[in-house]
C-alpha cells in the first residue's frame, strides 16, 4: 500500500513539474515571463578596455526584446563589422540574456593615407576607425603593410620625434620618410639593425639634420648620401 502511494506521489510530482516546464518553455517562446526577455547584455573582451558601451549598442538588441527572436548569427554579424573587433562570439543565456565575447585588434602604430589616420594592429590590420588627427608618440605607415610589423614598429620607436611615416617597398624592405624629407631605404636583410645605426649616427652627427635628399642603406658595405 505505502509503495502505491509513493508511486502515486512521484508520478503526480512528475506530471506538475512537466507542466510548469513546459509552460515556462511556451512562455517563454510567446514572448512572456521573467526569461523571455533580453534584459542585459554582458560583453567581455580580451584587452584592458574599460568602456565596451559601443559594442553593446553594436549588438542591435535593445532591453526588453524578446530572448528567442533575437538571431545570435546578424548579432555576431554586426559585431565583426565593428570597428577594432577581430572575433566575436555571442551566446543566450538560460535567463534569456546575451552573452558576448570579443577579441579585439591591438593597435600598435598608426596609418595613413595622407587626410585619415588609421589603428594598425601588429599584424598589419588597418582599423576602419579613423581620426583626422595624428596622435603623438604613434609609429605612422603608408600603403600596404605586411603581415607582421611588430619588430619594425619597435625599431622605429627610437626614432619617433625624427620619423613622419614607414612605407613598404615593392613587399620586400621599407623606406623612411623623415619629417625634414629625407628617405632613408632601409636594406632588406636586416632593417632594425639599419634604423639602430641611423640612430647612432645621428646622435653622433646630427645626419638627419643635413641638408640631404636620401640615405641608402641597402648595401651593407657602406652607407650612400645624397
Amino acid at each position: 500500500m505505502k509503495r502505491n502511494l509513493w508511486f502515486w506521489l512521484y508520478f503526480v510530482a512528475a506530471i506538475l513539474l512537466a507542466i510548469y516546464f513546459a509552460t515556462r518553455i511556451v512562455m517563454t517562446f510567446m514572448g512572456r515571463g521573467p526569461i523571455s526577455m533580453v534584459r542585459n547584455i554582458h560583453v567581455s573582451a580580451d584587452t584592458n578596455a574599460k568602456d565596451l558601451t559601443p559594442m553593446v549598442t553594436a549588438t542591435g538588441v535593445a532591453p526588453g526584446t524578446r530572448a528567442y527572436s533575437v538571431n545570435l548569427e546578424l548579432v555576431n554579424e554586426r559585431l565583426l563589422n565593428t570597428p577594432g573587433v577581430r572575433e566575436s562570439a555571442v551566446r543566450r543565456l538560460p535567463n534569456g540574456n546575451l552573452s558576448v565575447r570579443l577579441h579585439l585588434y591591438r593597435a600598435v602604430a598608426g596609418w595613413t593615407d595622407g587626410t585619415y589616420y588609421y589603428p594598425l594592429s601588429a599584424d598589419g590590420t588597418v582599423v576602419n576607425n579613423p581620426s583626422e588627427e595624428r596622435k603623438p608618440g604613434v609609429v605612422m605607415f603608408r600603403g600596404n603593410v605586411p603581415n607582421d610589423i611588430s619588430a619594425i614598429t619597435k625599431a622605429a620607436t627610437n626614432l619617433i620625434t625624427e620619423i613622419d611615416y614607414l612605407e613598404w617597398i615593392d613587399g620586400h624592405r621599407w623606406n623612411i620618410m623623415t619629417n625634414d624629407g629625407i628617405v632613408i631605404m632601409l636594406p632588406e636583410s636586416d632593417p632594425v639593425a639599419a634604423i639602430a645605426s641611423i640612430g647612432v649616427l645621428n646622435q653622433n652627427h646630427n645626419i638627419l639634420s643635413k641638408n640631404l635628399k636620401t640615405i641608402d642603406m641597402r648595401d651593407d658595405a657602406r652607407i650612400l648620401v645624397k
